[in-house]
């Protein structure tokens, strides 16, 4: 005879069910308990159980902080301490926050193809597509770049790196970017570039050896300024916007720990960085994004009407100044979180010190792409932008043999063709459904 399931017993009448399942249910329970040997068994049964759950969860509570995280254990430090020796002599060892983004990744494959040990950590965050901060750790992994996922405000991970390798210096890049992402996300500049500065700094400080610092500040600290070119000597209070104020912030706060704790520290304010691998929310990018899509394009404009104009940096450019800033950083003072002498402060502009304003940037990139874009001009709201950068970088070239090499033309050049091979985009059929020049 066929085993009737459990359900079969139930009457399918809504309503019913409950009562007569709530009713079978208690003549099992009353059966289960029905004599007190039953009792003292089932009694001894939870007692055990109790006793088993309260002293695995004893065992886990005791033990969690000697349990390897997803960064630790010992292959991971295998990995760290493998990427992070030098393959020459007197090779550095750098530990690269930000490894994975723009300027990082190029950063990381010159240091690394030199022969220095880099380490890279970063957090793969999604304010642009991750899928193209994956691509580039692909790239730095074929290398022997190790990037460590994790964010610099992870107490616990920095120690263990700084644990696991002397680092000899530290390439701080990670930061939140952008001017107008901050009108919607302000927290997020504020974790990233106060409080994520400051823990790295803490690390550093506390580290033994201290290592040297070189970090990425910004030319959007000149903020309102009006004089031109802009030189390291101008003043910076008038910031135009909250990633402009957390840069300024940084400066300030990179001088104190220099100051109070001997810490060799170099900031490097950036100028329109452009570039294979580019960041997507850069207006280089998504001009180029749209104009091949067909679609329009919003190029601001300045009050009454003058163009916009940017010192645009070709990413091999700032490379250069980045590496010679790392030769040329003098050790850090300290020892055990305690200054022994006066250490090494420096700041440098890192711009093409030749502003190109942004409709010469349009035509530029009309003529490499073969197609006209669909221009949508507007005037520049108040978003935390300025009208124009310029670089004075007399101080770089004197101090970093800092010499940039590659115009606007040159550089969108290299640009448009690593687009078009990265995103598979073919410029004739692309233009088919636009005019072409």
């Amino acid at each position: 005879m066929m085993k009737m399931k459990e359900d079969d017993l139930f009457p399918a009448t809504p309503g019913k069910v409950k009562m007569d399942r709530a009713l079978t249910i208690n003549r099992q329970f009353h059966r289960c308990f029905a004599s007190s040997g039953t009792m003292f068994v089932w009694a001894l049964f939870l007692i055990a159980l109790t006793a088993s759950y309260l002293s695995l969860q004893s065992f886990v509570d005791s033990s969690s902080r000697y349990l390897p995280s997803s960064w630790g254990g010992m292959q991971w430090e295998k990995q760290i301490r493998a990427s992070a020796t030098p393959r020459r002599p007197g090779g550095k060892s750098v530990l690269l926050t930000g490894a994975a983004g723009f300027v990082g990744t190029h950063v990381s494959l010159a240091l690394r193809k030199r022969g220095d040990g880099v380490v890279g950590l970063d957090n793969f965050n999604n304010y642009y597509d991750p899928s193209l901060k994956k691509a580039r750790k692909a790239v730095l992994a074929s290398h022997g770049v190790f990037v460590v996922e994790g964010d610099i405000n992870d107490v616990r991970l920095l120690a263990k790196l700084f644990d696991a390798v002397p680092f000899s210096h530290v390439m701080h890049l990670a930061a939140q970017a952008g001017v107008r992402y901050a009108i919607e996300n302000p927290a997020s500049y504020v974790h990233s570039n106060i409080a994520g500065l400051v823990t790295l700094l803490e690390a550093c400080k506390s580290a033994d050896p201290q290592p040297s610092i070189v970090w990425a500040s910004s030319s959007s600290v000149y903020g309102l300024n009006e004089k031109v070119p802009f030189s390291e000597l101008d003043r910076t209070d008038s910031p135009a916007s909250l990633y402009a104020a957390t840069k300024k912030a940084g400066e300030e706060i990179t001088h104190t720990y220099n100051h109070i704790y001997g810490l060799s520290i170099t900031g490097l304010r950036f100028f329109t960085v452009y570039g294979p691998w580019g960041r997507p929310d850069m207006a280089y990018f998504s001009f180029t994004r749209n104009i091949l899509n067909g679609k329009p394009i919003t190029v601001y404009s300045g009050k009454n009407g003058v163009d916009l104009a940017r010192d645009f940096t070709y990413i091999d450019d700032i490379v250069k100044g980045c590496v010679a800033s790392l030769d040329t950083a003098a050790k850090s003072t300290g020892s055990g979180g305690r200054k022994q002498g006066p250490a090494q402060y420096r700041i440098f502009n890192l711009g093409n010190t030749s502003p190109v304003t942004v409709p010469a940037l349009v035509r530029i990139l009309e003529q490499n792409l073969k197609v006209k874009a669909k221009i949508h001009e507007v005037e520049m709201p108040g978003n935390g932008d300025v009208p124009f950068t310029h670089a004075n970088i007399s101080y770089a070239r004197a101090e970093l043999g800092y010499n940039p090499t590659t115009n606007l033309e040159a550089g969108l050049k290299k640009f448009v063709k690593w687009y078009l091979s990265y995103y598979g985009f073919n410029p004739r059929t692309s233009a088919k459904s636009s005019k072409s020049l």
